[in-house]
């Protein structure tokens, strides 16, 4: 199974993917890492651009031919990123599940943005502007919403669980 995050820098989707991928033992891909990593690498001319993405997608190819659930955790701001996402999933033969991460109280989003330390060394976070500022399209009705304002990451966690039936996924692979 393909889980396929999105939200806001600051949302708590890294947190919330982090929580979900050690319940379940599955591989959490975070596209800050890969792009980060391109960067220290001192090979690009330019910004990363799609390069993260483009590795993160191999890297979850990957680990679902080998029967791995692969949390993919990134902003995931634009359609054309989503659907990428859904394709290796198809590629790949397994399900997938978009979940999007808000915070829906704006001044408690704004205090996480900007009192957070980076954990991946040399990422810059964003500033509070540029969050706010960000090309971010409406995902539609298809993703399941998580809201991190009014839950904690455990009962996100459980909420998630008990929507994704990994059990039964679990099952139809050992079939």
């Amino acid at each position: 199974m393909l889980i396929i995050f999105g939200g806001l820098p600051g949302s708590g989707k890294t947190t919330t993917a982090r929580a979900l991928a050690k319940e379940l033992g599955a591989v959490h891909l975070r596209i800050d890492t890969l792009e980060q990593n391109i960067r220290a690498s001192g090979m690009l001319s330019s910004e990363v651009g799609p390069a993260g993405y483009m590795v993160g997608y191999g890297i979850a190819e990957d680990n679902l031919t080998l029967g791995n659930i692969v949390v993919a955790d990134s902003v995931n701001p634009l359609k054309v990123t989503r659907d990428a996402w859904l394709s290796v999933a198809a590629r790949s033969g397994v399900p997938a599940v978009e979940i999007e991460i808000i915070c829906s109280d704006r001044i408690e989003h704004r205090r996480r943005v900007e009192t957070r330390a980076s954990d991946v060394p040399g990422l810059v976070k964003p500033l509070w502007e540029e969050v706010t500022a960000r090309d971010y399209e409406d995902w539609g009705s298809s993703p399941i919403v998580i809201d991190t304002a009014k839950q904690g990451v455990d009962e996100a966690v459980a909420a998630l669980l008990s929507k994704l039936e990994i059990g039964r996924y679990r099952k139809a692979r050992e079939v």
